[in-house]
């Protein structure tokens, strides 16, 4: 029995991803894996192999010789394989099917509006249903092909692929609401403001978050207006009504134009990549693909591997 009946190709794969990258957590984002997953693939090739195939400190990670020539023919064999897989795949894209995706409304704005163009153009033949949706459901019970949420906010047996770097959540209020009431130096100072409710998917109403860390604060706020939809959130900051929390790509050209300002960004909260994901039990949709790696390039992200 040869050393290729021991080893598995995406952990192959994984250790190639790490040495192209440069460390175990960005393979780990290029690949859709957590970071222990990344350790374990490459932990388990080198068991199996009986040789050290990587030399591992607290700032970065570099070949042995064992894994430097092994690495050179991976890569050679990895493009014959995926040249090969890039012909039936662009075939099979441009012509199976439906596709359905369902999303929330941020990122359909975001992700789903910017790639629908590029998504036509290569994929013409297949039909593709969006549905925008913030409500948590099953994606499998309800019969979509893949879905999209936060990385944190993924059900559990999910295959994902990170779609975009990570986020922040801001408050923000137009000149005209900050000349009428004064602008909050404090998370304090929130309790004297009209602040825009969020109304989550669930009906539930969100705490707003701020800080980072050991200084993360999750705070209620006071106000009357309750809003379940951004652009509208948006439009009710943009005539001052009152302060908006918002995901700050969001309200980018808002924010650029001058319309709303930024407040208290010093207490920005980080939010996780968008995701999208699909059921470990299926095999994804062959335009999927397509449609994953469209969104990544389309925010400075490489194609997935």
């Amino acid at each position: 029995m040869s050393l290729l009946d021991h080893v598995d190709f995406s952990d192959l794969r994984v250790f190639v991803t790490i040495l192209r990258t440069g460390s175990f957590k960005a393979a780990a984002i290029q690949l859709g894996l957590t970071p222990s997953a990344t350790s374990h693939a490459m932990k388990r090739l080198e068991e199996r192999l009986s040789t050290r195939l990587l030399y591992r400190s607290s700032r970065a990670v570099s070949p042995t010789a064992a894994g430097s020539e092994l690495a050179l023919r991976l890569e050679e064999g990895f493009e014959k394989i995926g040249a090969a897989l890039g012909v039936l795949e662009s075939a099979a894209a441009g012509s199976l099917g439906e596709l359905r995706i369902n999303v929330f409304a941020d990122a359909a704005h975001l992700l789903i509006e910017p790639a629908i163009p590029e998504f036509v153009r290569q994929c013409p033949k297949v039909k593709l249903t969006v549905v925008v949706d913030d409500r948590p459901i099953d994606i499998v019970s309800e019969g979509y092909d893949a879905g999209i949420r936060y990385g944190h906010y993924v059900p559990e047996g999910m295959v994902t692929a990170p779609l975009t770097r990570a986020h922040r959540w801001v408050a923000a209020a137009s000149p005209d609401y900050l000349q009428r009431c004064g602008r909050p130096q404090t998370l304090e100072d929130l309790a004297q403001h009209n602040c825009l409710q969020l109304l989550l998917g669930d009906n539930s109403s969100y705490k707003w978050e701020f800080g980072r860390g050991k200084h993360q604060q999750r705070i209620r706020v006071p106000g009357l207006v309750t809003i379940n939809n951004t652009a509208a959130t948006i439009a009710a900051a943009r005539a001052g009504v009152g302060i908006a929390y918002l995901l700050e790509a969001r309200a980018r050209k808002d924010i650029e134009e001058g319309a709303l300002e930024v407040l208290l960004p010093e207490w920005a909260a980080p939010s996780e990549p968008f995701h999208m994901y699909y059921s470990s039990r299926r095999h994804a949709h062959p335009a999927l693909r397509k449609l994953i790696d469209i969104i990544r390039l389309q925010h400075g992200l490489a194609r997935l591997r």
